[in-house]
């Protein structure tokens, strides 16, 4: 078992190393969650040895984990501080939450498939994530009563910006979703102003669909 701890360490160095910051990620929050995080519990032993890797993982129900350069390019935009309380859209494996629960004081994450939202629970307990709050639910309506936040992620492709989600950021907050069609979406910075919104583009991505109603409706 101290054989695997000492493999799983290794690997995540490298991947922080070769995959992350050979890229331009650079915030040392950032970079430091994403040494802490074992990634591999987030998918199942069956995937162990490519928890790693540089690409998405499925972890069922035709969700996937991220591949670990776009969560730390995502963690990153959002600009995290210790205070900082942070909605997820999108809990999926649990692995991005985690990562920003590194960083902020609070996260409070929502998930639409309950088997995806059990198991996230239960992982959250195990490595003692106490600052991280779940929610079964539409994540594309937010959390209402927990709101403003400084900072929402997004964790699905979505057609629009969902303006409950606007609504429930605070000014000054920060906003990383992806948008655009089914296939292919644009990675965009919603900033929250005293005067309006400001986006920035970020890039291209490849995200599953956002599901919900102020996302992509179900068949």
């Amino acid at each position: 078992m101290n054989g695997d701890l000492i493999k799983f360490d290794r690997l995540r160095g490298e991947m922080v190393k070769k995959q992350i910051e050979a890229r331009g990620v650079s915030d040392p929050k950032v970079l430091s969650a994403m040494r802490n995080v074992p990634r591999h519990l987030f998918v199942s032993e069956a995937l162990w040895d490519q928890a790693y890797g540089d690409f998405p993982l499925p972890i069922g129900h035709d969700q996937t984990i991220s591949q670990p350069y776009i969560v730390a390019e995502m963690t990153e935009a959002l600009q995290l501080d210790k205070q900082d309380r942070v909605l997820e859209i999108g809990t999926g494996s649990g692995y991005q939450a985690a990562i920003c629960a590194e960083i902020a004081f609070r996260v409070y994450t929502i998930e639409r498939i309950h088997s995806l939202y059990l198991s996230a629970r239960r992982l959250f307990d195990q490595l003692k994530y106490h600052n991280i709050v779940t929610r079964y639910s539409d994540g594309t309506a937010g959390w209402r009563e927990e709101s403003p936040f400084d900072a929402v992620i997004v964790t699905a492709g979505a057609p629009e910006i969902p303006n409950p989600l606007i609504s429930q950021l605070a000014i000054g907050g920060r906003m990383v979703i992806p948008v655009g069609n089914q296939y292919s979406q644009e990675l965009i910075k919603v900033v929250r102003e005293e005067e309006g919104i400001r986006t920035v583009n970020l890039g291209g991505c490849r995200f599953v669909k956002l599901l919900g109603e102020h996302g992509w409706k179900e068949l």
